[in-house]
């Protein structure tokens, strides 16, 4: 029997509607490849799955009683997936133009690529910036200033997150954002499933990491575009993510740096949390109608300040919305 070209993932919360549209992209333009769509929903509580089930009988569905996050719930669909690829993709995304066939055909060129991105566009189909550096003191310090946004043109200030960069070339870069990740299944088995200790965030920056200590490539493509609105399930608990975030970069550097840089890098994040909390404290002063909202960003911009010193599971744990669940 012929294996498939292609396992496509998708973990959902809480977003049924996206999704709908997200898997009817797939099947309308998939192009001439054989594939599989595989769901795995972290326990959500608005008829995802039933929409699943009844719109979409091809899918394969997984459902979870509890939220276990986007790397144990992704690594549930890998060992499920029968094809020669596997795709990690959004539910907050729409296929564009035949894009899963055209990055699969760009991989097939590149045997020695473990994972391919693609062109990403916001909804309005202007450029959405993929790809990025992997983190490092200098690409932390850059970002905490925000100097990368006052020089966007520059490839120093603009270098964590290759801002000078129009996405319009095929290269070998560090790290493929995870909204569109196309996975070579022989390189997966090489090097290993996604690491669970990242709940959310960072994930495929640490995945990036380790595929290239292996000696494979991480390459990106514009052959292909796709469409992504953000933050389908985060931007629900925006501040908790906000602290989730960083506390997955810290643990990236706890993983993969020696402890002083790690505790350098602590500080940074620190650092980055309190040049932003006077602008929005201020804001929240200035501001009758908005205050209560400027306020709790500059409490939670506080509470990362603080926590952030005392490393990367302190600052996670603040995210109590998702505290270390697993799956069943």
């Amino acid at each position: 029997m012929k294996q498939l070209d292609v396992s496509i993932i998708i973990v959902s919360w809480n977003t049924r509607n996206i999704l709908r549209n997200c898997l009817q992209s797939i099947y309308e333009h998939a192009g001439k490849i054989d594939f599989e769509v595989i769901v795995i929903d972290n326990a959500s509580t608005d008829s995802s799955s039933e929409m699943v089930r009844n719109d979409f009988k091809n899918a394969i569905l997984i459902e979870n009683s509890q939220n276990c996050g986007f790397a144990a719930a992704t690594n549930q669909g890998i060992t499920k997936a029968g094809g020669r690829y596997v795709l990690l993709l959004n539910s907050d995304t729409v296929i564009l133009d035949n894009a899963i066939s055209k990055v699969i055909a760009v991989a097939d060129a590149n045997p020695d690529a473990a994972i391919i991105g693609c062109r990403v566009l916001n909804p309005d189909y202007t450029l959405q910036p993929t790809c990025f550096m992997f983190p490092s003191i200098l690409n932390l310090l850059l970002s905490s200033t925000y100097l990368y946004k006052l020089f966007p043109r520059s490839r120093f200030f603009g270098r964590e997150r290759m801002t000078w960069w129009d996405r319009n070339d095929t290269r070998e870069v560090e790290v493929v954002t995870g909204c569109f990740m196309l996975v070579r299944k022989e390189a997966i088995e090489q090097v290993g499933v996604l690491d669970e200790r990242f709940f959310m965030y960072a994930e495929e920056t640490d995945w990036c990491y380790r595929f290239k200590k292996t000696g494979w490539k991480i390459m990106f493509t514009p052959l292909a575009q796709i469409i992504h609105f953000g933050g389908g399930s985060s931007k629900k608990i925006k501040h908790q993510m906000y602290l989730h975030l960083r506390g997955s970069i810290l643990l990236f550097f706890k993983k993969h740096r020696s402890r002083p840089v790690y505790v350098f890098a602590c500080l940074l994040v620190s650092l980055f949390f309190l040049l932003r909390m006077p602008y929005w404290l201020l804001k929240s002063l200035l501001s009758q109608k908005e205050r209560s909202r400027y306020y709790q960003r500059a409490k939670m911009l506080f509470i990362g300040a603080h926590s952030a010193i005392f490393g990367a599971e302190n600052l996670s744990r603040k995210s109590e919305t998702y505290a270390g669940k697993t799956c069943d």
